[in-house]
């Protein structure tokens, strides 16, 4: 067994009706006026003014910023920063997907040490802590509060940078499986595909270890065997539960273990065609699990009986796996191909460029070059 180390530096509330807590997360955190992150959508459904009123009620001063679209660009960071600078805010909370947790990570890092989100631009280049920060997932998908990157859009590079650093990492999480039991069901759909991506890619990673293994078989386990009784049913309290729980620890999985091609790929997808960024995993998926088999060294086998259900495998082929996600796919609605989603081969080219500029690629299980990629930009298409 290799050398590995971790760590869990945080503090995390899991449980339906868990936002209670939330007062006494703020006087831990020393918080004297919040900065709340999140977007207009959560603000429409009455889930930014809940937030609020709980932040307010405990007496504590509270400012919003809700410009935050999906694949937050720079400028909007840039924006955020300004109205926190502007507002006196002292701590950070983060309400809703992935967004506005990549943008208050990036909100975290400027307001404490200055410059553009670009210098923090790849791993560990953030110098020290960031402002205190609480997340408070509304989907179960990215896992972004127990995860150690954000990533932004470049507009003019039309490029997903990612800032990895664990100083990063939000300070406290409050899980309360409630908020995202009024998902539609096309977002329960992409988020929880792609929270499943998370713990399978960090499965198979050439970075695993023991510790990534553990969390990322209970995602699996959660999430395979939950994800279409929660798309079917919102409100099944059992099978939200499961979801979130799952997101989590696929999260954690995936922040110490990394991810691999599904992810290098899905980034630039999203950067040049703006397709949601669960919907892209989810259309790629198929294509790199076959991709990736010829790599396999067992562990195809524990992510097919987790994913399908099966106990009983008289004779396992890796082919099973690609034929069990696709299935699940379209269980669950998601496109079949890139081109369905408004991709073109035009593009291709430049999007292997920039696949391979992540550090995913490392981590996959079997070795890309550039004209590997451009192959499996084709064979999604």
């Amino acid at each position: 067994m290799k050398d590995f180390s971790f760590r869990i530096p945080q503090n995390i509330e899991f449980g339906v009706g868990s936002l209670k807590k939330l007062p006494q997360i703020l006087k831990e955190a020393n918080s004297e006026h919040v900065f709340l992150v999140s977007d207009h959508g959560l603000e429409q459904i009455g889930v930014v003014k809940k937030i609020q009123d709980i932040i307010e009620g405990s007496g504590i001063q509270c400012t919003a910023y809700l410009e935050v679209v999906p694949n937050p660009t720079i400028e909007i960071v840039n924006e955020a920063v300004a109205l926190y600078k502007e507002c006196g805010a002292t701590s950070l909370v983060a309400l809703g997907g992935g967004s506005p947790m990549d943008v208050a990570k990036a909100v975290g890092v400027l307001v404490n040490f200055g410059g553009e989100i670009t210098d923090y631009e790849g791993l560990c280049k953030v110098p020290g802590p960031i402002v205190p920060m609480i997340a408070i997932p509304t989907t179960a998908g990215t896992g972004s509060e127990v995860t150690a990157s954000a990533v932004i859009t470049d507009v003019k590079r039309n490029y997903k940078l990612s800032v990895i650093s664990y100083e990063i990492i939000p300070k406290y999480a409050v899980l309360d499986p409630e908020l995202i039991m009024t998902a539609p069901a096309s977002i329960a759909a992409s988020c929880g595909i792609d929270a499943l991506i998370h713990a399978m890619e960090a499965y198979v990673s050439v970075m695993a270890t023991p510790f990534s293994d553990a969390m990322a078989e209970k995602a699996m386990e959660l999430i395979g065997g939950n994800i279409r009784r929660f798309v079917a049913n919102r409100k099944d309290e059992e099978a939200a539960c499961a979801m979130m729980a799952g997101c989590n620890f696929a999260g954690i999985a995936f922040a110490w273990a990394k991810l691999g091609n599904v992810h290098a790929m899905s980034h630039p997808v999203s950067a040049y065609f703006h397709v949601p960024h669960g919907v892209a995993n989810a259309v790629i998926l198929p294509t790199v699990v076959e991709y990736n088999a010829l790599a396999d060294c067992g562990r195809y086998e524990v992510m097919y009986r987790y994913i399908s259900g099966e106990t009983k495998i008289d004779s396992f082929k890796p082919e099973m796996l690609t034929d069990a996600v696709k299935k699940l796919n379209a269980e669950l609605g998601i496109p079949k191909s890139l081109s369905e989603v408004g991709v073109t081969e035009d593009k291709i080219p430049q999007m292997a460029e920039d696949a391979m500029k992540s550090a995913n690629v490392l981590a996959n299980p079997r070795q890309t070059m550039v004209k590997d990629m451009i192959e499996l930009y084709k064979k999604a298409l």
